[in-house]
């Protein structure tokens, strides 16, 4: 004889077949699901912020392209690190204090 839906042994048997399954899913797979949600939103985060980078970095010098330093601050900079030699530096300082050649070539 078949019990009604809301008996306790149909609810006994249903819990039964059920048991050790979790909804469908072992609590070591939530843990591990959970972990490659992390892994993958980091790899979204760290690509995004390789793809745009801000206007500075950790070293004072502007990031971005258009404007950052200008070309004497870079020969300045490129001198003190050993870069070139004094002779370019003052050949190449004396090329930027040149005023721009106007009208067309």
């Amino acid at each position: 004889m078949r019990r009604p839906y809301g008996s306790n042994q149909n609810q006994m048997e249903a819990m039964a077949m059920m048991s050790g399954w979790h909804s469908g899913m072992d609590p070591g797979w939530w843990v591990l699901m959970s972990i490659l949600w992390i892994v993958l939103i980091g790899l979204i985060v760290w690509a995004a912020v390789r793809l745009f980078p801000s206007g500075s970095r950790s070293d004072g010098t502007s990031g971005s392209r258009g404007g950052g330093e200008d070309a004497k601050a870079i020969l300045d900079r490129r001198l003190a690190s050993g870069e070139i030699d004094m002779s370019t530096y003052d050949e190449l300082r004396a090329r930027l204090d040149r005023p721009a050649a106007t009208g067309g070539r």
